[in-house]
């Protein structure tokens, strides 16, 4: 516990369960002090929530699960702000009947993870990183030539760029996917949202046509293991899967069989179905998958706007106009 900080400005206890992931020391804790009397955690073990939480009006959690018997449990609590986009850590129903506001922080990572998109794709298709590593290991110094290549390297203008749901994401990749000389195909429920340029399809058509894939939907029951492997043996050989959205959308072992067998030319994944992974998760070890540790959303910038956010949503529960609430 960081313990208590400046001054506040009313008596409502505020209790951050776990603030580590949003601030791990680079930003400041300040404006959310000056609303209340400031719990401050870290990260918080499922068996304490309850305990650090009790006398609390206003919790805010990334991760920490928020399900019914805890809310049972919390007879104090009026708001739960979840630090994130993401809300399934609230059980909303439960919420509801006990009259607890639950908001969340929409929008302020599309940037980054519009960005990563690109980061992961080209390190799939040109290898910089790689090739970097292999020049500190003094291969180009052994080199016989003045160049070499481990991996087939691939220009992205021309390819086509698949993307599935035209959030406020996928319409921020498809932007700059459009930049790059790339043609666009998407999947939408909202067609209005397309930008120019972009061509709406069916699901289908979308695996079939896709040189590159990338996903950008919520994890509901009609997306889990939306990538099975009756969907990427429907896929383009040689094609690159890029999933920056949630991990269960993927089948992760059917993904590991596609990769083994050679039939993608890669995938980029910021996001699996257990994080952190367990040790035998196939694609640890699966050929030409390169996994990052869930942080397209962490830039500095986007946790700034991030928590700016969630003091504004605090900010504005207490003068009793809430904002972003998840469960009207």
């Amino acid at each position: 516990m960081v313990g208590m900080l400046k001054t506040p400005i009313t008596t409502c206890r505020i209790c951050v369960l776990d603030g580590h992931t949003l601030n791990p020391g680079d930003l400041k804790w300040d404006a959310l002090a000056e609303l209340g009397l400031l719990d401050l955690f870290e990260r918080t073990p499922e068996s304490q929530t309850v305990e650090r939480a009790m006398n609390a009006q206003i919790a805010l959690t990334n991760k920490v699960i928020f399900d019914r018997p805890v809310l049972e449990r919390l007879s104090r609590l009026r708001y739960i702000g979840v630090m994130a986009t993401g809300y399934n850590v609230v059980d909303i129903d439960a919420a509801r009947e006990r009259a607890i506001v639950v908001t969340n922080v929409p929008a302020y990572s599309t940037s980054s993870v519009a960005q990563m998109v690109f980061a992961l794709l080209f390190e799939l298709t040109q290898r910089a990183g790689h090739h970097a590593d292999t020049v500190r290991q003094g291969k180009w110094s052994r080199s016989k030539d003045f160049c070499y290549w481990d991996f087939p390297l691939i220009e992205i203008e021309g390819l086509t760029m698949g993307i599935y749901s035209l959030g406020r994401i996928g319409q921020a990749v498809a932007q700059r996917a459009l930049a790059f000389g790339m043609k666009v195909i998407a999947v939408s429920h909202h067609p209005e949202d397309a930008p120019e340029g972009v061509e709406l399809v069916d699901p289908e058509t979308l695996f079939r046509q896709s040189d590159v894939l990338t996903l950008h939907c919520p994890f509901t029951p009609e997306t889990k293991h939306l990538i099975n492997a009756e969907s990427l043996a429907s896929m383009k050989p040689g094609a690159i899967l890029i999933n920056t959205s949630r991990g269960p959308v993927v089948d992760e072992a059917a993904l590991a069989t596609a990769l083994l067998e050679g039939r993608l030319a890669g995938a980029g994944l910021d996001v699996l179905s257990q994080e952190p992974p367990a040790p035998d998760n196939p694609l640890l070890s699966a050929p030409n998958c390169l996994i990052t540790p869930h942080i397209a959303w962490a830039t500095s910038a986007a946790r700034e706007r991030l928590m700016r956010t969630v003091v504004e949503n605090v900010r504005a529960f207490l003068d009793g106009r809430p904002q972003n609430v998840v469960n009207p």
